[in-house]
């Protein structure tokens, strides 16, 4: 196992060299001009200054290795001096924003405890609902708890975030009052009822993201129960004596984990990426809003880093669920 993990984070940088080459002169080939914003007032030859300090004078070959450095060797060491007081980054260039000239990591970290808050509670939520709803579902496979679950499901993934984000505004903010309709990110915890409106406002964008995360994977969930359930080994299981609830929560259900855990950590870059909607439905400060202010803008320094950041998710959510074929199942062998 250790082998095969040293030799998949090998394989990893190649990929994410190429991925992140991929995004680059994608970007590099859409239409748009950051100067476009500036004010007709300036002459030209300012407006070519600010072009040389964006970066924008030099080939593209130059602008590509300079992001690739600044990313991957600059900004580690921005987050060594923050953690240990050190000067490791001190004088070195970073990646800056066009839109607001500031450091781009830094406005990531400054948004990250918000998306956080709401889609990694939603998640986690979503994860805690949806597995023994599946496992359930299976074992009563067609009873009324079978149905209604199947009901919820369908309906969870087939009516959109966006749809279901307003309808909530509309019954708990607006016609019942229970809720606020927009998130605060400014606000704080210090005391009990903060603490408490601090719920109040996540519950709403935490119950969509969560909703639409739960019926994807009890579906699945249901699905590799059933599957497992009709199997051989579980028959014999039975005949030897072994009691029901052994039988499907520690054989059944550690079988029938393996395909879902790639559902569950391969949702998790897509859940940041998916929640751009919800977070514009809702007005949370996070990536996704971020992301979208970005594009608006043509940031594309910023852009290109949350783009890269969600790739990069993708591939150590990848790995992870691989390790995790290997804990549950001691038959995948990565010799």
């Amino acid at each position: 196992m250790l082998t095969f993990t040293i030799r998949r984070l090998v394989l990893a940088v190649p990929t994410l060299l190429f991925i992140s080459l991929v995004i680059f002169m994608l970007l590099q080939l859409a239409p748009g001009d950051p100067m476009a914003q500036v004010p007709l007032t300036v002459p030209p030859e300012v407006k070519e200054k600010m072009r040389e300090a964006l970066g924008l004078g030099a080939p593209v070959h130059v602008q590509f290795f300079k992001w690739i450095v600044q990313f991957f060797w600059v900004e580690p060491q921005v987050l060594i001096d923050h953690l240990f007081g050190t000067t490791f980054s001190e004088g070195q260039l970073r990646v800056l924003s066009w839109q607001t000239r500031s450091p781009v990591m830094d406005i990531v970290v400054q948004r990250l405890p918000q998306t956080l808050w709401v889609v990694g509670m939603s998640y986690v939520l979503g994860v805690l609902i949806a597995l023994p709803i599946g496992i359930y579902s299976a074992y009563r496979q067609y009873s009324a708890f079978d149905q209604i679950g199947t009901f919820v499901s369908m309906v969870g993934f087939s009516v959109p975030t966006f749809f279901t984000g307003v309808l909530l505004i509309v019954i708990f903010s607006v016609n019942l009052g229970w809720f606020p309709s927009i998130y605060d990110t400014t606000h704080k915890v210090t005391d009990w009822d903060s603490f408490v409106f601090q719920l109040r406002q996540m519950i709403m964008p935490v119950m969509v993201l969560a909703l639409y995360n739960a019926a994807q994977i009890s579906r699945f969930m249901r699905a590799s129960m059933l599957d497992n359930l009709n199997q051989d080994y579980v028959r014999t299981a039975r005949a030897k004596g072994l009691g029901e609830k052994t039988v499907v929560l520690v054989h059944v259900l550690r079988n029938s984990m393996i395909p879902v855990v790639t559902v569950i950590a391969l949702g998790v870059p897509q859940v940041f990426g998916g929640a751009i909607i919800t977070e514009q439905v809702f007005k949370v400060n996070g990536l996704g809003q971020l992301l979208i202010t970005a594009i608006e803008a043509n940031d594309l320094p910023m852009v290109q880093t949350l783009t890269f950041i969600f790739a990069l998710l993708i591939v150590i959510f990848n790995l992870i669920a691989d390790i995790l074929y290997g804990i549950l199942d001691p038959r995948i062998r990565y010799d």
